[in-house]
């Protein structure tokens, strides 16, 4: 069992990970809500639970210790008054504003083991759950078509958005839209109160509680000096600004990298497009590779923010940063443009990977695997047939906590 957070770079054997394994709050799902809830489809739950402990199985039989959402969350709450303080907290960003509501509401959590309110938070509150004694508001009566108070987090499974682990401390992230800012709440609980997940010297590079978003997806740690971040759909510039503000002032490492991926929901982070497979190789989207332009923040003798555009086209700019005398760019579908477009859809470059030249990866992206395979790298793959209805490869769907130092 590893305790405190340790994570200098991609590919270092992966230790330790942190999951959610998906419950009810995917049966929340109906063509009325999957806009909202950033769905395409609506994954059958009962496969999709089994795809994931698959998942979860290989890698547990690659020596990574597993733990998961909320078991570390349930013991985070376990004291009385830090699970009021969890509710509270919760019910603000769910914005239930009806005093007579929220009264109900807190009783009605407060009533719960630790691990039972953690998984109802997460599935979801209906409002035939709840009853109020006297109504305070209009919203205490009004029924609505909305059969829930408190919406589902049927996203969670992709445990990298809300909180992601960077050398020994973790970015807990402002995200992108209403649908997934909870998530981050639970992470910063399991953060700042569960002694088993983070050590008390252990940093918090960004809070849910800055002003600008900045999502778990857009953040890979290149070496221990390197860490990337995407300016994507979700990752606003001036997140991005003020992640690396604080890395790099309160840490060991040198630089932030900033790619610049084109706005496109099918490039919603920069690991959709972009990931990091062995010493000096990645895994990229082509249509991407052209138009991404990398920028380079450090600090100046003053310790001030500075910034500067990097001239070289990617490859150039990635084998200078690590070191080397050149990288590997490992194109997806071969650079086939239909075949490309097709396995991008399912997350192609959303690779994992488990230690240097050893990579997860969805099987139905069969083209990309073979390439992979023909670099050098070992291709461990999963069935996600139904996981990946959610948007996410392996590399979204775990937030690693501990890797070894390359």
């Amino acid at each position: 069992m590893y305790q405190g957070i340790h994570n200098f770079s991609e590919i270092g054997k992966l230790k330790k990970v942190l999951l959610h394994r998906p419950g009810a709050e995917l049966e929340a799902l109906t063509p009325d809500t999957l806009g909202k809830l950033l769905f395409d489809d609506i994954p059958f739950l009962t496969v999709a639970q089994k795809e994931h402990d698959q998942f979860a199985q290989l890698l547990k039989d690659n020596g990574v210790e597993v733990v998961y959402y909320v078991q570390e969350a349930a013991k985070a709450v376990a004291d009385p008054r830090v699970k009021e303080e969890f509710i509270n907290e919760f019910l603000r960003l769910s914005r239930i504003n009806s005093k007579g509501l929220r009264a109900a509401l807190v009783i009605y959590l407060m009533g719960m083991e630790p691990e039972k309110m953690i998984e109802k938070v997460i599935s979801g509150i209906k409002r035939s759950e709840i009853k109020t004694k006297n109504a305070t508001s209009l919203m205490d009566l009004i029924e609505g078509e909305d059969p829930y108070v408190s919406d589902p987090m049927p996203n969670l499974y992709m445990t990298r958005d809300p909180g992601c682990c960077v050398g020994e401390g973790v970015s807990i992230h402002h995200m992108h839209t209403d649908a997934r800012r909870r998530e981050a709440l639970i992470m910063r609980y399991i953060f700042k109160y569960n002694e088993d997940f983070a050590k008390e010297s252990d940093q918090m590079w960004y809070d849910i509680r800055d002003s600008y978003s900045i999502e778990g997806g857009d953040i890979a740690v290149l070496s221990k000096d390197v860490v990337a971040v995407g300016l994507s759909p979700r990752t606003t510039t001036l997140g991005a600004e003020n992640f690396a503000r604080n890395l790099l002032k309160n840490s060991s490492f040198k630089k932030v990298l900033a790619f610049d991926i084109p706005k496109a929901d099918m490039f919603s982070h920069l690991d959709t497009v972009f990931t990091m497979v062995d010493y000096d190789k990645f895994t990229i989207h082509p249509e991407v590779e052209g138009p991404m332009a990398v920028y380079e923040m450090s600090l100046d003798e003053k310790g001030e923010l500075k910034f500067a555009a990097m001239k070289d086209e990617i490859g150039k700019v990635l084998a200078k940063e690590l070191g080397l005398p050149a990288v590997n760019l490992i194109r997806c579908g071969g650079g086939n443009i239909l075949v490309s477009q097709r396995e991008q859809w399912n997350d192609a470059s959303n690779t994992l990977c488990l230690s240097p030249g050893t990579v997860v990866t969805c099987d139905r992206n069969y083209v990309t695997n073979e390439l992979l395979e023909k670099n050098g790298l070992k291709v461990l793959t999963v069935n996600l047939s139904e996981l990946s209805r959610g948007r996410g490869g392996p590399r979204a769907m775990t937030c690693p906590v501990v890797r070894e130092d390359l």
